[in-house]
């Protein structure tokens, strides 16, 4: 007799598909492995393949000489169907994370794959629940997972953290972040440290108050919260008005992973433009510690030093992006910071004290910044109903898109972006979930390009640099095979001479970059992988290509097989 299933009863949608429900165990996955995960390169274990934000691999079978071989390995169709929470925009910004083989990635609308590393096939599938309705600046994204502890560690839209099972995807625990509600929301890819994962907030342009979070990785259960507006009494509280209402909607969110020293047991987390942007006038102040980076203690969620880029930002500079951390030759500890507002920044990772800062794109009106770190605005909003133009426009010189070093160059690759924008400032008044943003913009349609800059830290000399006819909003990476990949938004993939700048090979994915590239091996077999999908804040970053082709795909790339 045929097994009839009951009307209105729910059939696994693995049933419907060719996904396997399970991938193979990996060997666990902690805290003392990530450390040394240079030591295997094989695998891409976590966001930015090691804690230091390098996006370096030390694999050179894919090199100057052979990378013109390169061909794809093959592709892995994500799929966007069906009702999305928020506007669908196609955005695929994940970087992906390799373990032994097992490929582990994240999509639009909360979605998680694992996937066979060496062939494509998809093992298992989570889709995570979030209201069509949440609040979201700028698209239907997220940028990745970690996995470690025999789980996948998600953020999701609606700002909840998500674990799941490694080897089959089911969910072992679920917990509430933030208040979807106020417009609080999650993009970000979680960090795991220790025996904590470590997230941070989204949703500034709500006017909510951002914070990082760190939370038991077995249990869930929040260890820390560290708010990056003080309250009245705390440390920088002096930089906001005393009137009980700004600094609670002050913005400052941690939207973009932090990098890690375990040795110093410091995360380094960039913060995010105070609320509302553009409008001054409601947050006199420096507003600390918006637009900064900041050292908490991994161990308490305490500050321990702050560095602030942009202080009363009026141009949504964000500096929320990565804080890459190198030694010098004379063993000092540093970071390097490419801020939004056009500026490169090298710091003393241990205090904060800052060692050398310099201009990384050509254009810069907003202001000037000196070289002992003095900031001196020049052009910003401050007229109700007047247009200013400035540059860089509020996506930045550099967006979240991350640069990479080199350690044999000793050179940090940067994606720049040349557009400007005009703003015309709007007073808001403050309305729960509603966007708080303190101006009307319209980013250049025209007038832009952009590079590939390489910057040695150490003197702030660019080497050479690859310009294309769009600014670069994708993430760059290089390997000791001499090369550096980058995706433009136009679709080539491109490996670059990491020595000369040279282009070597390209490829065309068939649609815009605006992800994180990482690489691996299987078998001997070196792959780079990089997610392809054009969407997300375009209007922010390069309207002129708004109605270029969207697409959710992620390809690999291998030499052919001998």
């Amino acid at each position: 007799m045929t097994d009839y299933v009951d009307a209105g009863e729910a059939i696994p949608f693995a049933q419907l598909s060719n996904v396997k429900g399970s991938a193979p165990a990996t060997t666990n996955v902690d805290y003392e492995r990530i450390k040394a995960a240079t030591s295997e390169p094989e695998n891409w274990l976590t966001y930015y393949g090691t804690y230091d934000g390098q996006r370096h691999s030390t694999l050179d079978q894919i090199n100057k000489d052979t990378v013109r071989r390169l061909s794809p390995a093959w592709v892995f169709q994500a799929g966007a169907v069906g009702m999305q929470s928020g506007a669908s925009t196609y955005s695929f910004e994940a970087s992906p994370l390799v373990v032994e083989g097992i490929m582990y990635v994240s999509g639009p609308d909360g979605r998680v794959w694992a996937i066979d590393a060496k062939t494509g096939e998809e093992l298992w599938r989570y889709k995570a629940n979030s209201p069509y309705d949440v609040s979201l600046c700028c698209g239907n994204v997220n940028r990745g997972v970690a996995v470690g502890h025999g789980k996948v560690y998600m953020y999701t839209l609606n700002a909840h953290l998500i674990a799941l099972d490694a080897t089959t995807g089911v969910k072992i625990w679920d917990t509430v972040n933030g208040d979807v509600r106020a417009g609080e929301s999650g993009s970000a890819a979680p960090l795991i440290a220790k025996d904590m994962v470590i997230i941070g907030s989204a949703g500034g342009e709500f006017g909510v108050r951002g914070h990082l979070d760190a939370f038991d990785a077995e249990t869930g259960e929040r260890r820390w919260r560290r708010y990056m507006v003080p309250k009245p009494g705390e440390p920088g509280s002096e930089t906001w008005p005393d009137d009980g209402e700004a600094w609670q909607r002050g913005g400052g969110n941690c939207w973009v992973t932090p990098t890690y020293d375990p040795e110093l047991e410091l995360l380094y987390q960039g913060t995010g433009n105070p609320a509302p942007d553009f409008d001054g006038a409601v947050r006199p102040g420096d507003n600390l510690y918006t637009d900064s980076t900041v050292a908490v203690d991994v161990n308490t969620g305490e500050i321990r030093w702050h560095y602030q880029f942009t202080p009363h930002d009026l141009w949504d500079y964000d500096s929320t992006m990565e804080n890459l951390l190198f030694d010098a030759p004379d063993g000092r500890k540093l970071l390097a910071h490419a801020d939004k507002n056009g500026y490169f920044f090298v710091l003393d990772r241990t205090n904060g004290e800052l060692v050398r800062v310099f201009p990384f794109v050509d254009r810069i009106t907003w202001g000037e910044i000196a070289p002992d770190g003095t900031v001196t605005p020049k052009v910003y909003p401050d007229e109700e109903g007047v247009p200013v133009h400035f540059w860089p426009g509020p996506a930045g010189g550099k967006e979240w898109t991350h640069m990479s070093y080199n350690p044999r160059t000793g050179l940090i690759y940067i994606p720049v972006q040349e557009v400007g924008a005009t703003a015309t400032r709007r007073r808001r008044e403050f309305k729960e979930s509603i966007p708080y943003w303190g101006a009307g913009v319209a980013v250049d349609i025209e007038d832009f390009y952009g590079f590939v800059s390489a910057v040695d830290p150490l003197t702030g000399e660019e080497k050479w640099r690859w310009r294309n006819e769009y600014p670069m909003c994708a993430s760059t990476l290089t390997t000791a095979g001499g090369l550096v990949f980058q995706g433009t938004p136009t679709g080539e993939l491109v490996a670059l001479d990491a020595d000369t700048g040279e282009k070597l090979w390209s490829f065309q994915c068939g649609s815009g970059h605006h992800s994180s590239p990482s690489t691996f091996s299987v078998d001997g077999r070196q792959y780079i992988a990089v997610p392809t999908g054009w969407g997300g804040w375009i209007e922010g970053f390069l309207p002129g290509l708004l109605g270029a082709a969207a697409g959710d795909a992620l390809f690999c790339f291998a030499l052919p097989e001998d």
